[in-house]
């Protein structure tokens, strides 16, 4: 009979309980964010009618928060000089209250973020693997191009590259006559526009991450392929690509995570992303220190989501000998 067969039932129970416990408090809290995220957008787009809260209102009453910051201010003018750390606990039930008036309001404007840098990695991905096997396998004309864009573009700073597209460029006047765009829950053409820079903006970077990622896999993998019948083209497509990929995950990481902060850029081109609406309901309400704070504290919830996500798909797609072994 094997230990955990023979374990008594209040061992097992005492198991499970230890891995629920194990859980960690960051994680929970990123599900809660992200299950408060998905209410927003369910409420504020889908239900209907009486069905829900407001639009723009909290899902949890902001009086008891306020009430309590009162109170614990109070508290702390009572207490005097010894009363400083009340003071500091009724500061955070001060702030509590009003990132829950202002988090409806800046829903809109994380899920912008979340989509234009998924959007724009994905468009940069698809870009930046021709690129990549062009600059290792290509000849020379194909090298020299792609080199010439990955340097134009690593060469030039990112909000440049935003203006022109957006001013000096007729992108704007042709994406305005795309049909659909703009109406209901398809973004206008600024979105479009900065899609479209970040996604060349990332290409270059995610092909040299891809070109030393490929440039590290044995060369005697792909003649060894070509040994067997395979052709060049088959040979780094099955053999080389494949583990490659793998190789680049960490650095493929670090360009997600940049895109998203970079993704503030885009309230320079009248985008109302996170940083965009935090903006605009800074200058509405003078609030600046408060809202900036709360909107840092989302950029970090979405860095942390995006590098525990590649952590999780690192970990899965790991291969003994391919980088790292699995744990």
């Amino acid at each position: 009979m094997s230990t955990a067969e023979s374990a008594s039932p209040v061992t097992r129970l005492r198991r499970r309980m230890g891995s629920v416990v194990s859980v960690r408090p960051l994680t929970v809290g990123l599900a809660l964010f992200w299950l408060w995220l998905s209410g927003r957008l369910a409420n504020d787009f889908l239900l209907v009618g009486s069905v829900g809260v407001g639009r723009g209102e909290p899902f949890v009453p902001v009086a008891p928060f306020a009430a309590a910051a009162d109170s614990a201010a109070a508290l702390a003018a009572s207490l005097g000089p010894v009363g400083e750390p009340v003071l500091w606990l009724a500061g955070g039930f001060e702030f509590a209250a009003e990132a829950i008036g202002y988090l409806p309001l800046l829903a809109g404007g994380i899920w912008t973020t979340v989509l234009l840098t998924t959007v724009s990695v994905c468009l940069g991905f698809a870009l930046a693997l021709p690129l990549s096997l062009l600059r290792v396998y290509g000849g020379r004309t194909a090298r020299w191009a792609a080199l010439s864009y990955t340097e134009l573009i690593r060469g030039t700073p990112l909000l440049a590259q935003l203006f022109v597209l957006y001013f000096a460029t007729s992108l704007t006047q042709v994406l305005r006559g795309v049909p659909g765009v703009g109406v209901g829950f398809v973004p206008a053409q600024a979105f479009w526009v900065a899609v479209i820079s970040f996604s060349l903006n990332s290409a270059a970077y995610q092909s040299e991450y891809l070109r030393a990622a490929f440039d590290s896999v044995d060369s005697g993998q792909l003649t060894a392929a070509r040994a067997v019948g395979l052709s060049k083209l088959e040979g780094i497509r099955y053999v080389v690509v494949p583990q490659g990929l793998r190789l680049a995950l960490p650095s493929w990481t670090n360009e997600l995570v940049y895109l998203v902060k970079y993704s503030s850029l885009a309230s320079f081109i009248t985008v109302q992303e996170l940083f965009g609406r935090t903006s605009t309901l800074a200058s509405e309400t003078y609030q600046y220190t408060d809202l900036f704070v709360l909107a840092a504290v989302l950029y970090l919830a979405l860095v942390v989501t995006a590098s525990a996500l590649m952590d999780r798909v690192e970990s899965r797609t790991a291969t003994v000998g391919v980088g790292h072994t699995r744990q």
